[in-house]
């Protein structure tokens, strides 16, 4: 940052700070003070909801009690129908004590009722009850009584227009039974009632606070009340107003401070710029012995200086771009990792002009091992001089483990270590540590076909180690080395990021990315090895075409994320019912392929109804569009292939599993169908010349003598390549 950038910015923060402070201030005291008022509101409105609650209650129990004092049934009854026509109780029930319900006021509200002593929910509330004992004179049990009122909309609303607040009558799993809130404002109170707990206030993102009320002892109804809040809807945008206020005056006040305060330095400023650009004659005239004085004086000092060093750099760097065109066209024409390393390392020498040195990588023990060495023949203790694996020195011992383990460079002079770390003696040393990113280091390869490793984490980077040893002279290396040595280091950490992500590339060229699997590409590749190897060793070749069903249904009812969901459980779910050898492709969309080499068609089938079974039996559970768990049945039709019995090559028995494919789909899905064999070949007779002898072994010979010739398809024709004309 330049000096006028500098002080413009001490000035800002001078400025703005308290200005930042004053806004946060305000905006957080309006923001307690209205959560405080909204929390009074709320508590006044829950104590009368549970005033209101209480008071029905009483009516309720003084209205059952009422019917309870008649001791003729008769009478009872009638006394029943008076409560409800003076309006003392929508509902009245009289119970036995075997539960039978002896009488009941007619238009009662539908169940369940919630008992007024009760202080849990246990589902939607559609009215509130009062029960009392019924005695005969003898004070014997006879059963109980009810009065009920219903709990409505209308009963919300009453609430709602005493409390002055809103409020929501919930069920048991935490729906909206009723409610007098507004349609926009409904799931967000309903989702700040979830959180609240106890008589815990909440608030939602557009202002809203909420408190949940009951059910508790004395008022049994679960109620959500809620307020809005106060704040004044332009608060905020009035703070950062006046905030980008404050701040453009600040900025213009202190864009003129400094340019005042810098003005001194233009003039050495422009004798810098003529200086950067090449005129290295440039000169500042010292007017003064202050501190612009003193850097006048240092700038013309050092342009002189400069000047001296033109000529050797000059020289150096012509070298230096020799070496670097060499690196850098290996480095385009080859994915060899170990000419890599060693041509940076011999780039690296040559621009030092060291007498030897080496590269080293981390491996996974822990151990810097040597990838290339130069130079240090009989410099450190081996069984195999010629052999760089040979140097082992273990993250944190000597010179090298210690530049690996603390990631910073190293120079000076050596001194040996009691005991030995195993690294090369020499005099005088430089040591920088690189990292190689291994994000594209390939996880899984054609050596494991069909199953793909699974996505382990890998770790961010591979510290590795470049080193040089010894200088002529005895002198040792410089910061000017050391600075060269971090851009060959720099080069060798592309190299093996590089040589990854290619290695990485080729991978996920074969590789379905969504399930892991291989890709159409391999299976073409893979159809053609395996036949041509079935044919060498005289075994079969069983190849399975799957299909989920009705796949389509579940992208339309469910979104495509969850038959993303149920494409990588099938893929899991066929790779653990298949061998190592087996191969297992993704064609596309919900199709599959599953190639088992060795296999008849018996043991094709063996697994296709074991496939089949581990699908259909375990229904894959995916996430549906509210966010909750789904099980969503899944079946697959499978087509069963056999080379050679359904066909003479790789895409034939491609075709014969296909059609076979489509007939268990047309035989009604979920199951599976074996290819049927194909129409037999039809045979011609070869004429034979009346002289012709077999040979002593029996076996024909084609194109012997005046032999009559063989027609094409006979014992000596093998199969032919597949012919990759049906795209998939």
């Amino acid at each position: 940052m330049t000096l006028r950038g500098r002080l413009t910015a001490a000035f800002l923060t001078v400025v703005l700070g308290p200005v930042l402070l004053g806004a946060f201030f305000v905006g957080s005291t309006l923001s307690a003070v209205d959560r405080g008022r909204a929390t009074e509101r709320l508590g006044l409105a829950a104590a009368g909801v549970r005033t209101s609650v209480d008071a029905l209650c009483q009516q309720l129990r003084a209205a059952a009690d009422a019917v309870a004092l008649v001791a003729d049934p008769a009478a009872r009854s009638r006394a029943a129908d008076q409560v409800v026509g003076r309006g003392l109780a929508a509902a009245v029930q009289i119970v036995d004590t075997a539960g039978r319900t002896s009488y009941a006021t007619i238009g009662g509200p539908a169940g369940p009722w919630q008992d007024c002593a009760a202080d849990t929910a246990t589902g939607p509330v559609r009215a509130l009850a009062a029960r009392v004992r019924l005695r005969d004179p003898a004070g014997a049990d006879l059963g109980t009584v009810a009065a009920a009122q219903p709990v409505d909309p209308a009963f919300v609303a009453r609430l709602a227009a005493v409390t002055g607040v809103g409020v929501t009558l919930l069920d048991d799993p935490g729906r909206i039974t009723h409610t007098t809130e507004n349609r926009e404002v409904r799931a967000a109170v309903l989702a700040a009632a979830r959180e609240a707990d106890g008589d815990r206030v909440t608030d939602t993102a557009d202002g809203r606070y909420v408190r949940r009320v009951g059910p508790s002892p004395g008022q049994p109804l679960p109620l959500v009340l809620s307020v809005p809040g106060e704040r004044p809807p332009g608060l905020y945008a009035a703070l950062v107003g006046a905030v980008v206020l404050a701040a453009l005056l600040a900025v213009l006040a202190a864009w003129r401070l400094a340019r005042v305060t810098t003005r001194p330095l233009v003039e050495l400023a422009g004798a810098v710029d003529r200086v950067a650009h090449g005129d290295l004659t440039a000169r500042v005239p010292v007017r003064s012995r202050d501190e612009i004085g003193r850097l006048a004086a240092a700038f013309n000092r050092m342009t002189r200086e400069t000047g001296s060093y033109v000529a050797a750099l000059t020289s150096s760097r012509d070298q230096l771009r020799g070496h670097l065109t060499v690196l850098g066209d290996t480095l385009a024409s080859t994915h060899d990792l170990q000419r890599i390393l060693r041509v940076i390392l011999h780039s690296a020498i040559a621009a030092t002009g060291a007498r030897a040195g080496a590269v080293l990588l981390l491996d996974g023990d822990g151990v810097l091992v040597g990838q290339c060495v130069e130079g240090l023949d009989g410099r450190w203790p081996t069984e195999d001089p010629a052999d760089p694996a040979t140097l082992r020195v273990p993250v944190g011992a000597g010179v090298l483990g210690t530049v690996a383990a603390t990631g910073e460079p190293s120079r000076g002079r050596w001194e040996p270590a009691d005991p030995p770390t195993g690294e090369p003696s020499c005099e005088t040393y430089v040591a920088v540590p690189f990292a190689a990113p291994r994000g594209a280091e390939p996880r899984g390869g054609p050596d494991r076909p069909g199953h793909p490793p699974a996505d382990d984490d890998a770790a961010d980077c591979a510290l590795g180690v470049l080193a040089l040893y010894d200088r002529p002279g005895a002198d040792e290396f410089d910061d000017g080395d050391l600075v060269t040595l971090r851009t060959f280091a720099g080069h060798a950490a592309v190299a093996v990021d590089n040589v990854r992500v290619h290695e990485e590339a080729q991978r996920l060229s074969l590789t379905d990315p969504l399930t892991g699997l291989w890709n159409y590409r391999y299976l073409r590749e893979s159809i053609r090895r395996e036949v041509e190897r079935a044919n060498r060793f005289g075994r079969m070749l069983s190849v399975l075409a799957l299909d989920l069903d009705r796949f389509k249904d579940v992208n339309d009812t469910w979104g495509h994320a969850a038959g993303d969901a149920v494409l990588v459980e099938f893929a899991r779910r066929v790779r653990g019912e298949i061998r190592e050898v087996d191969l297992a492709f993704r064609q596309g969309g919900e199709e599959f392929v599953v190639l088992l080499p060795e296999t008849d068609a018996r043991g094709a089938t063996i697994v296709a109804e074991r496939l089949g079974s581990v699908v259909r039996d375990q229904p894959v559970r995916v996430e549906g569009h509210t966010g909750e768990p789904i099980a969503v049945p899944v079946t697959v039709s499978i087509g069963i292939a056999v080379y050679p019995d359904h066909a003479a090559g790789g895409q034939q028995v491609l075709d014969a599993a296909d059609d076979a494919l489509y007939a268990a789909k047309a035989a009604g899905r979920d199951g599976y169908r074996l290819a049927r064999a194909p129409d037999p070949v039809p045979t011609e007779e070869i004429p034979v010349v009346a002289a012709a002898v077999s040979p002593p072994d029996g076996l024909p010979r084609a194109g012997a003598g005046d032999a009559a010739p063989v027609a094409q398809g006979g014992a000596s024709s093998g199969p032919h390549p597949p012919r990759q004309s049906r795209g998939r």
